[in-house]
């Protein structure tokens, strides 16, 4: 498998995205700032987040991005498929030629089927967890950080 930090950090930038554009667009600046990513490179992926129709941008003063669509209609893969992740974990690329181009008919190596599976059970994990999933994952995360445990030691009394 090949998921790289473009596919990790497209993820991340979404969920800081979704948890925020209840109060508006949220600015790349904004996400680079708390996510510590480089906003040149949250540029290119949010055009391509942008050209698969996942956010929409809006101009001027007060701008940002905001979710092109709810964020339970939007999967894992969807965001890491729009920013040109491969999930791949074959070494051929899912062409068959394992053991390279110079071989008659493109010969599978004997692991292919292998690889070839997880890549689908990859796929479809990652399109059975929506944005949403992973909003409410991080709002738990935060709201447990805020429980504060009041532990009552008892110590012993000894009446005569």
């Amino acid at each position: 498998m090949r998921l790289t930090t473009k596919g990790r950090f497209a993820v991340t930038a979404m969920i800081d995205l979704a948890l925020r554009q209840d109060k508006g667009p949220v600015t790349l600046a904004g996400i680079s700032q708390r996510q510590d990513i480089s906003l040149s490179y949250l540029e290119q992926l949010f055009g391509k987040l942008r050209r698969h129709e996942i956010v929409e941008s809006v101009r001027g003063p007060g701008g940002g991005y905001n979710l092109a669509r709810k964020a339970q209609n939007v999967t894992v893969a969807d965001i890491v498929i729009a920013v040109d992740e491969e999930l791949d974990a074959t070494q051929c690329g899912s062409k068959g030629n394992c053991h390279g181009s110079d071989h008659e008919n493109g010969i599978h190596c004997m692991t292919h089927d292998l690889w070839a599976n997880l890549n689908a059970k990859m796929v479809d994990y990652l399109d059975s967890v929506s944005l949403q999933d992973l909003v409410n994952q991080q709002k738990q995360k935060t709201s447990d950080k805020h429980v504060v445990v009041m532990h009552h030691s008892h110590v012993g009394h000894t009446t005569s």
